[in-house]
């Protein structure tokens, strides 16, 4: 290979490597499913709007849990003020739903990479990667799922749905949720991405707090 055509070979062999090594934001496409008047009913309510209340960051847990994750996701979200609203709604709307944060966070990590305007292929929107059709079936096509508490609202009620029609099975909650159920690769993702938001000061404060009470 000549030299001038290396030269210019090289920078397209590093751009591909960067490709390559970019983090994933694996694309979440919920299957739309026929769901029960009752089941409807009941995920309405959940996904209504309710602010995360004034006082929530006086909480010690959260407090707590703030200090563990706000280090670790300076790099992604470098706004101190963005972040710390950004975690406190996450802790809010998956304590709301019977969910880890933890486990919210690995969902996150891997659909969207923490990008808040993320679209994949099949239209999936936002952090939590939610379809459309959700606000069709439970909430209002008015809502916009790029909207912060909006799309962790519906991304952790649709999860908990999931948790409650698989009778807890984490794994095929999971796979369901990405569009994927049977399939490995996401499911151990997200598993392996929650030990990458561990919280041991708010779990020593959870800990606390239940023997004193």
């Amino acid at each position: 290979m000549h030299t001038s055509s290396m030269r210019r070979f090289v920078p397209l062999l590093a751009f591909a490597a960067s490709v390559a090594l970019a983090p994933h934001a694996f694309a979440g496409a919920q299957v739309e499913e026929r769901l029960a008047p009752s089941v409807v009913m009941g995920l309405s309510r959940a996904v209504a709007d309710n602010p995360v209340p004034s006082n929530y960051l006086q909480r010690p847990d959260v407090r707590a849990w703030l200090a563990d994750m706000s280090p670790k996701l300076a790099r992604k979200l470098p706004d101190e003020a963005m972040r710390n609203d950004f975690l406190a709604t996450v802790h809010y709307e998956a304590t709301r739903a019977g969910l880890d944060p933890q486990l919210v966070l690995g969902v996150i990590h891997h659909e969207s990479n923490f990008r808040k305007y993320a679209v994949s292929s099949a239209d999936a929107r936002g952090l939590m990667q939610v379809m459309p059709f959700w606000l069709r079936l439970i909430g209002s096509p008015e809502q916009n799922l790029f909207q912060l508490r909006t799309n962790l609202r519906y991304g952790c009620t649709i999860l908990r749905h999931y948790l409650d029609v698989e009778n807890g099975n984490l794994y095929r909650a999971l796979g369901r949720y990405n569009g994927s159920l049977g399939q490995p690769e996401y499911p151990n993702a997200v598993m392996a991405a929650m030990k990458l938001y561990d919280a041991p000061s708010s779990l020593a404060a959870v800990r606390t707090a239940n023997v004193a009470h």
